[in-house]
């Protein structure tokens, strides 16, 4: 190690110090200088010390210097900290925990990789200034979503690696390791648009409602806000603006989905979707600023909390054990299916596949079209997955309107059937505009 590249670690180490110090010395501000313990100086001092104890440990040759350096740099800061505690009564242990982690990162940004210890740096000091708002999450959460986080780490961790890694049937798809992961994948997804409304509140509004609703079930959104629209007229504009929001998120889901199982139809993907979703974006543009004028969507509610006018959004914590192997059984059942037509009868019996299956779902037709899926060449190995995939979409999207129109009434059907339909036109549009170059190109 250079001189020069050594002297450029302990700036990284410096400026370690300096950032935390920076939010550190910002949150006791109010506190006279010089009764405080460490301020913006002092991390910024400690970082450096470490970056020199790392540097004299590294040209030593002598590693368990940087263990004792590292003792005697706890025994003092840590005192110090005692002393301002038993002054001001205050029993918190971060500022300790702070300081010594400002020391390794020191160190480490000299003897390991820098851009891991700035990552390091940066991710402490964000937790440090997001004290109040992690604080507030944690006294709003539910012993639900504590046992949801539970579950989803066994899922993950514990059961994950101990399913077979290889295909049980005779046609070799059904991988139960690999469709216990998607499970998790789509659990995980669905649990995020739970989290957001509760992170966000209870009446953050339709945006924040229908985007975590199309996150966890956009089918089930799409119900719940048809029923709201039955029952008060005045605002069929914003519910409806609601079903097209969490068709959105619909699409934007599959697309991520499949982008993460094979990236090679990202792309094939992503041209109709964003030509979809454009349609509906305007459309929903237009219909929240109609809706401004006749009325607003009624507060949300969560599970077990009483509504008192009876029309709340209802969300279910959607990170269940039995809700996570009902998605295996229904991953797998596809999976199998689509193989099956695809051997026995072909490419329109998968999109007939597709089309049924879209009616209800479409993770799991996407997942088993993305692992089906090959890159950007050679017609049907382009064309297949992707249509099957936008077919499913296609078939949910409208299923969503006769839904809306079934249960919303008739003037909701046409809200949210007539940019479903001119959306749908616009991606198939868009996907046989790319097709067509593809076949062009070849």
């Amino acid at each position: 190690m250079t001189d020069l590249e050594i002297l450029m670690r302990l700036g990284v180490a410096l400026a370690i110090g300096l950032l935390v110090g920076l939010e550190r010395g910002w949150q006791q501000r109010e506190v006279p200088e010089g009764q405080r313990a460490a301020g913006l100086r002092t991390f910024a001092i400690s970082g450096l010390l470490g970056g020199v104890a790392g540097a004299l440990a590294h040209g030593l040759d002598n590693l368990p210097f940087l263990g004792m350096a590292f003792l005697g740099f706890t025994g003092a800061f840590t005192m110090f900290h005692w002393m301002e505690s038993r002054e001001e009564g205050r029993n918190s242990v971060t500022g300790v925990v702070s300081g010594l982690l400002v020391f390794l990162l020191g160190a480490y940004a000299v003897l390991g990789e820098v851009r891991v210890a700035v990552a390091a740096g940066v991710a402490a000091t964000l937790l440090l200034l997001l004290r109040d708002q992690l604080h507030g999450w944690l006294k709003r959460l539910k012993w639900v979503e504590i046992r949801a986080v539970l579950i989803l780490a066994v899922m993950s961790f514990l059961a994950l690696p101990v399913l077979p890694n290889r295909p049980l049937d005779p046609w070799g798809v059904l991988n139960p390791a690999e469709i216990w992961f998607l499970a998790i994948l789509i659990a995980a997804i669905s649990f995020g648009g739970y989290v957001a409304v509760r992170l966000f509140g209870e009446k953050a509004g339709i945006l924040v409602a229908a985007t975590a609703g199309g996150l966890a079930s956009s089918t089930a959104t799409t119900l719940t806000l048809s029923r709201l629209a039955r029952q008060q007229e005045g605002g069929t504009g914003l519910l409806a603006a609601g079903v097209l929001i969490a068709g959105m998120v619909m699409m934007g889901r599959v697309v991520l989905v499949a982008g993460i199982l094979n990236r090679s139809l990202l792309l094939p993907l992503a041209g109709p979707a964003g030509a979809m979703l454009v349609v509906l974006g305007l459309a929903v543009g237009l219909l929240m600023w109609r809706g401004d004028k006749e009325g607003g969507l009624p507060g949300g509610k969560q599970d077990g909390e009483e509504d008192k006018e009876g029309n709340g959004l209802t969300l279910s914590n959607p990170l269940e054990l039995a809700t996570a192997l009902k998605l295996a059984a229904f991953i797998a059942i596809v999976l199998i299916g689509a193989e099956l037509l695809r051997r026995f009868v072909g490419d329109a019996g998968l999109l007939l596949g597709a089309a049924v299956s879209g009616i209800a779902d479409v993770d799991a037709i996407t997942i088993a079209m993305a692992r089906q899926g090959g890159g950007p060449v050679e017609g049907a190995a382009f064309h297949l997955p992707t249509a099957a995939i936008l077919l499913a979409v296609a078939v949910n999207t409208m299923s969503k309107a006769v839904m809306a129109g079934s249960v919303g009434g008739g003037r909701l059907g046409l809200y949210v059937g007539l940019p479903s339909l001119l959306a749908v036109l616009a991606g198939g549009a868009a996907w046989w505009l790319l097709a067509f170059q593809v076949q062009a190109a070849g």
